[in-house]
């Protein structure tokens, strides 16, 4: 859920930024957004909403954690309110608003914000994603909906299977865009825009500014309103960031001891692959530490219930790649640990940007092996802010635990290798059991009876029966024909 919509009124003061009162959303809308216990917007919002407001084209960019979702829900709930009917009639519910992401989650946390600020209007929404049953989905869009949030290949899914119509948006939003653009996005975006109507307002919002966005921008956005209320590439200023050096092998009892040590609660770690991303996970859970994975190649109902479970607090660690870097907004989260550091940059500013949210304190603490301090200074180069380095104190306890495993992997090295292919073929885990299987690649057991490996010898019999048969070898051929013609009726005769 969208929980860094604004900031408490004592926190900015009102006479540098208006009240969303005086903004002039309507009064439903203002109705649900102080049910949420908000009345001043953030930079980003006090800018966007006026400007989406007024109908025009913007591009917003600002620090992950600022807002951005209400920034554009607000408004366009507001905009669609003189449409707002309460016909049961599907049909007086076209889809007005189509809201693009690049992951379900993110998806799924836009959906919830929609859903909370247009509680009391009779506008409805939905939303749509790759990962399960479509089936639901088709009954959802049949309903009628005004705001549609979807993942591009499920939107284009439904559009094929003709159980969507997008001959009436009047508003699209591209959120996270240059995130779409990171995973391929671009031409299903192409495809999605050559079905919207060419009279339509829309919206680029992200957390960075690349060239690359600026060139989408100027493509799909007309005269857009740029709202860019924090340096490009910037890290909240109420993140503390520290980095640690050490071996690879010290990595995972570093992060043992750094949840138990300091108490601390809902911890989303970072790993750069999906098969390190379940190990990690299963490793901390064998050292005592609540903790579950969430990666691509999850079935999205596991992701789901991992989410629900870090929400509510039943975990102390989500072990998580890049897909839970960008849009994840999980309330109260005290630190980040970059279990591994990024190969881009900017992938850094998004991790870290799931603490420190609305104005709260977090930590960023990354652990990196020699051959890693070369993305650290990258991320220095690109953030222009030195990350603090520190040397970190591991019980030598943590450390021999986490040595003897690694000395014990070679054997399980095999498990996991098919496990890995288990998850190619199947989409996502399958447990203990089914990655306790034998490999397919491991060297063939030898035979057991010696016998099988001696060379073929003939028997004194068979040297014998060999010459009998070959002293009487027309017999058998005469023999054959008699058997056939009694095959075909004849008569047998007695052998002269």
């Amino acid at each position: 859920m969208e929980q860094t919509a604004a900031v408490p009124a004592d926190d900015v003061s009102p006479a540098v930024i208006p009240s969303f009162a005086e903004i002039g959303l309507h009064p439903s809308i203002l109705q649900a957004v102080a049910d949420t216990g908000y009345t001043i917007p953030t930079p980003i919002q006090a800018q966007a909403l006026p400007s989406v407001m007024a109908g025009n084209d913007v591009m917003g960019a600002a620090q992950t954690g600022t807002g951005k979702t209400a920034a554009f829900t607000l408004p366009i709930l507001h905009r669609l309110m003189p449409m707002a009917n309460s016909s049961a009639s599907p049909a007086r519910h076209p889809v007005r608003a189509l809201i693009l992401t690049p992951t379900r989650e993110l998806a799924d946390q836009v959906y919830e914000s929609v859903k909370r600020y247009g509680l009391k209007t009779p506008l409805r929404s939905t939303v749509v994603f790759g990962g399960v049953d479509i089936g639901p989905q088709k009954e959802a869009l049949r309903n009628g909906c005004e705001v549609l949030i979807a993942t591009p290949g499920r939107l284009l899914d439904h559009v094929e299977q003709r159980t969507v119509n997008l001959s009436q948006v009047g508003i699209l939003v591209l959120d996270e865009a240059d995130r779409m653009l990171d995973m391929g996005f671009l031409p299903d975006l192409d495809r999605i825009m050559r079905m919207l109507p060419a009279q339509r307002q829309t919206l680029l919002f992200s957390a960075t500014f690349s060239n690359e966005i600026r060139k989408l921008g100027r493509t799909y956005l007309k005269n857009p309103v740029e709202i860019e209320v924090a340096k490009r590439n910037a890290t909240a200023d109420t993140v503390t960031q520290i980095a640690y050096a050490m071996s690879g092998e010290a990595k995972r009892a570093a992060v043992v001891h750094l949840v138990k040590s300091r108490g601390l609660k809902q911890v989303i770690v970072f790993s750069n692959t999906k098969i390190g991303t379940s190990r990690l996970a299963r490793q901390l859970e064998l050292d005592g530490v609540r903790a579950e994975s969430i990666h691509g190649d999850k079935s999205q109902a596991d992701r789901m219930k991992a989410l629900e479970a870090f929400k509510a607090g039943e975990l102390e660690v989500l072990v998580a790649t890049d897909v839970a870097a960008r849009g994840l907004d999980v309330a109260g989260v005290p630190c980040v640990i970059n279990y591994d550091l990024p190969h881009s940059a900017e992938d850094y500013v998004h991790r870290i940007g799931r603490t420190g949210r609305a104005g709260a304190s977090g930590e960023a603490i990354s652990l990196f092996s020699p051959a890693e301090e070369k993305y650290l200074i990258d991320i220095e180069k690109l953030t222009k802010k030195p990350v603090t380095r520190a040397v970190l104190q591991v019980p030598g306890e943590l450390l021999a635990r986490a040595s003897s495993r690694d000395e014990a992997r070679p054997a399980r090295h095999v498990r996991s290798h098919s496990e890995r292919n288990s998850n190619e073929r199947s989409g996502g885990d399958r447990g203990s059991e089914r990655s306790a299987r034998p490999s397919r690649y491991s060297a063939p057991a030898k035979p057991i009876d010696e016998f099988f490996l001696k060379p073929y010898e003939p028997s004194p019999a068979a040297v014998a029966a060999a010459s009998t048969s070959a002293s009487t070898e027309k017999k058998p051929a005469i023999q054959t024909k008699r058997t056939v013609g009694l095959l075909l009726g004849g008569k047998s005769k007695k052998p002269e």
